[in-house]
């Protein structure tokens, strides 16, 4: 179990800019959004790096309450190594202690997985974060399944969610968020056994 004093820095990864915000590669930032709203916070502009970001505990009132940075780095998805680094510092939050929220093709969409440390699986988001700080932080897996057909990766991860996947897509990224708040007040264990599917 984590220090309760250390604060958590929960980073939902996407790209910024309306063109993107309902993207598949973006439902990290969908999660950050309503665990901000979760928290009774705004997303504003960070001093320290190019993100937004909100403060807030999340959990419980009393010892159980976590201090909370959630961030949204606004510096594209394959650079979003330095701004989290950047923020990791700024708060003094341990590696064990960021979480990344990301879409994952390997899980079936629907599905969500946590997990500690790993691979990025192709994945720039992730690949950027490792790059700059290592691997060991907890990943929040959205699954969104792979490409239909001859369909590149590329093309499908910033294409909007199927308007049948949208039938589904805010109760989804719902439990994602429950996910996250289970994993800080609970710890991954309890997070894997309750959300993993």
């Amino acid at each position: 179990m984590s220090d309760s004093t250390e604060p958590w820095l929960i980073v939902g990864l996407g790209n910024p800019g309306p063109d993107y915000a309902a993207n598949r590669h973006n439902v990290g930032f969908m999660v950050a959004d309503l665990l901000a709203t979760r928290i009774g916070g705004k997303f504003k502009r960070a001093q320290k790096a190019q993100a937004q970001v909100v403060e807030g505990r999340m959990g419980p009132p009393g010892p159980a309450s976590r201090r909370v940075i959630l961030v949204k780095p606004m510096s594209y998805m394959n650079l979003s190594g330095g701004p989290v680094t950047a923020l990791r510092d700024f708060y003094k939050v341990p590696t064990g202690q960021v979480v990344a929220i990301h879409d994952e093709l390997d899980v079936d969409y629907g599905m969500l997985r946590l997990k500690l440390g790993g691979g990025d699986n192709g994945h720039n988001g992730l690949k950027s974060m490792t790059k700059a700080m290592g691997p060991d932080y907890h990943r929040v897996r959205f699954g969104i399944g792979r490409p239909p057909g001859r369909m590149q990766v590329a093309d499908f991860v910033l294409k909007d969610f199927s308007s049948t996947e949208r039938k589904e897509l805010e109760f989804l990224v719902d439990r994602s968020a429950d996910a996250v708040e289970c994993l800080l007040a609970e710890g991954l264990e309890r997070a894997q056994s309750a959300y993993n599917s």
